[in-house]
């Protein structure tokens, strides 16, 4: 399941992760270690939302 930043629009996808911070392809959004932050604008894991 895709995740979407609730501020920037930003969408992780399991499949590609995020290489950039340390996160492999195949990472579960759930997996994410908690001090994450989104890759655009910087918000904590906790203002992602699934994508419907």
């Amino acid at each position: 399941m895709k995740y979407v930043c609730d501020v920037c629009g930003y969408i992780y996808d399991p499949a590609k992760g995020d290489p950039d911070a340390g996160i492999p392809a195949g990472t579960e959004f759930k997996d994410i270690p908690d001090t994450w932050v989104c890759p655009i604008c910087g918000v904590s894991k906790d203002q992602f939302s699934p994508v419907v």
